[in-house]
């Protein structure tokens, strides 16, 4: 019985994991920057090499939750969020690109 509640369990973990992530196809929109809105593609980031754990971990982005962390251009430019990998040497640079991810 116990080793059926840990499958059961665990085929429940995984399946809610899956409904929170930003899948093929899906994409995550942040409309409040007066800049334009901005979208996140899970796809383009996996196709650029990156999986998930690369920025969901407990000094970036913990939650797997839109909105569970306050994003600023401070913070990203200051090499902090997305700025840890769009600094120039990873991925293009933040500074000087806003309508990379800005569109209005």
């Amino acid at each position: 019985m116990k080793f059926s509640s840990v499958i059961a369990l665990l085929l429940l973990t995984l399946l809610v994991g899956n409904a929170l992530a930003v899948g093929p196809g899906k994409v995550l929109e942040f409309s409040k920057s007066s800049m334009g809105k901005v979208t996140f593609s899970g796809q383009i980031h996996k196709d650029a090499g990156f999986a998930c754990n690369a920025c969901h971990k407990p000094d970036l982005f913990p939650k797997m939750k839109q909105g569970a962390v306050a994003i600023s251009m401070n913070e990203i430019y200051a090499g902090k969020l997305c700025g840890s990998c769009h600094n120039g040497k990873v991925a293009f640079d933040a500074k000087g690109n806003c309508n990379r991810c800005h569109k209005k």
